[in-house]
C-alpha cells in the first residue's frame, strides 16, 4: 500500500462498488504504454518479456499508488496474430506496416486457430504478465488488460480507410469480418478473465470522430453487446472506452451492457454525468497529451481538480482517470502530481468547497 494512502486499491474498489466510505477517490491514470519509463526500460525492452511487462507495472504501483495495474493484449493483437506485419520501434508502440487482409472478399480465408493461445506467442506473453501481476500484487491492486473492441480488431486486419469504405460499399463482407473478430475476442477475453483480470475494452476506430452514430449502431454496437454478454457469462467485468468524441453515443455505449464507462478528454464530464451517470460509474478524463505529456504539475493539478468538481457526485459513482492511455516520454512528476491531487481533492468525505 502507498505510504500516502489508508486503504489498498482493492479495498477502495470494494468500498466503491458497495457504496461504502473510502479514504479517497479512486484514481486510475492509464499507465500502460509509458510504464517502462518507471523501470528505466525502453518500450521495446518492456514489451520483450512477460517479466519486464509485469515489472514495469509493479514499479508504477510502488511509485504512484495508482488504483489499477494494466497489462495489454493490445489494439493490434488480433491482426498481428493473423499475419499483419508490425513495426518494431525501440521506444514507441508498434504500428501496423502491412495488413494481412488486402481484399475483404477473402475474409472467409482468415484462420481463427491463429488466435488461439497455443499458437500466439504474444498472447502467451501478455497472459503470463497478467499472471505475474496478479500473483505479485493482486492482493492489493486489481489488474486490467487493455484489449481491442471488435471494430478496432477488424482495423488491425483490414486497412482502416478500406474498412470505412466497406461500411457503404460492402457491408455484408464487413459484417463477416467483424463477426470473425468478435468470436476471436471472446476466446481471448475468456483467458484473461480466467486469470482474474478486468477487461479494458478499447475500440478507438469506432470513435465518433470517425464514425457517424448510424454506423456505430450498425457495425459496432450489436457486436459489443454480444461481447459484453459473453464476458458476463464467465463473471468478467468490463470497462468500455472509445477514443475521441463519443458525445453522441455515450448512451448507446452504456446500452452495450458495460460495467463502467471511460470517456476521452474530448467528451464533457458534466454532460456524461447528466446523460448516463445514473446508469454506470464514469471514468475520466484528464487529457493525456496536453496535460499529462505537455503540461506541468500545476496544469495537472488544475485538470484533476476540474474533473473531480464536474463528476464527483455522479449518481453511480466517479473514478478519476486519464482520458486515454498515457504514452510517450511523459514527465513522471506529472503522474506523481495526478495522484497527489487525487489525494488532495478526493479525500473522503468529499468536500465540494475544495473544488472552488
Amino acid at each position: 500500500m502507498h505510504r500516502d494512502d489508508l486503504m489498498t486499491p482493492n479495498e477502495r474498489l470494494t468500498a466503491f462498488m458497495t457504496g461504502q466510505p473510502m479514504d479517497r477517490i479512486l484514481a486510475m491514470p492509464v499507465v500502460c504504454s509509458m510504464s517502462g519509463l518507471v523501470s528505466g526500460m525502453t518500450h521495446k525492452e518492456k514489451r520483450s518479456t512477460a517479466l519486464n511487462e509485469a515489472k514495469a507495472q509493479i514499479d508504477c504501483y510502488k511509485r504512484f499508488g495508482n488504483d489499477l495495474a494494466v497489462t495489454e493484449y493490445g489494439l493490434h493483437g488480433v491482426g498481428a496474430a493473423l499475419g499483419s506485419k508490425m513495426s518494431d520501434p525501440e521506444d514507441a508502440v508498434p504500428a501496423i506496416m502491412k495488413h494481412v487482409l488486402e481484399n475483404i472478399d477473402d475474409v472467409d480465408q482468415l484462420d481463427m486457430s491463429r488466435l488461439e493461445l497455443k499458437n500466439d506467442k504474444q498472447f502467451q506473453l501478455h497472459l503470463e504478465a497478467t499472471k505475474i501481476l496478479i500473483d505479485k500484487i493482486g492482493k492489493e491492486v486489481p489488474t486490467g488488460v487493455l484489449i481491442s473492441g471488435p471494430f478496432t480488431a477488424a482495423a488491425s486486419i483490414y486497412k482502416t480507410e478500406n474498412l470505412l469504405r466497406a461500411t457503404r460499399k460492402n457491408p455484408e463482407k464487413l459484417h463477416k469480418l467483424i463477426d470473425f473478430c468478435n468470436e476471436g475476442l471472446k476466446m481471448i477475453y475468456r483467458e484473461f478473465i480466467k486469470e482474474g483480470a478486468i477487461i479494458l475494452l478499447c475500440d478507438p476506430i469506432a470513435s465518433g470522430t470517425i464514425l457517424h452514430r448510424k454506423q456505430y449502431l450498425e457495425f459496432v454496437q450489436p457486436y459489443t453487446i454480444d461481447l459484453m454478454k459473453d464476458i458476463h457469462e464467465v463473471n468478467g467485468t468490463v470497462c468500455y472506452h472509445i477514443c475521441g468524441d463519443t458525445t453522441a453515443i455515450v448512451g448507446d455505449m452504456v446500452d452495450s451492457g458495460c460495467d463502467l464507462l471511460s470517456i476521452d478528454n474530448k467528451v464533457d464530464l458534466s454532460y456524461t454525468k447528466e446523460a448516463v451517470g445514473d446508469r454506470v460509474p464514469i471514468l475520466g478524463n484528464v487529457d493525456p497529451v496536453e496535460i499529462m505529456y505537455l503540461g506541468d504539475r500545476n496544469d495537472v493539478d488544475k485538470a484533476v481538480k476540474s474533473c473531480i468538481q464536474k463528476a464527483y457526485d455522479s449518481p453511480s459513482g466517479y473514478v478519476l482517470a486519464s482520458g486515454c492511455d498515457i504514452s510517450g516520454n511523459v514527465p513522471l512528476e506529472n503522474i506523481d502530481q495526478f495522484m497527489a491531487s487525487a489525494r488532495k481533492y478526493g479525500k473522503w468525505p468529499l468536500n465540494p468547497e475544495n473544488f472552488i
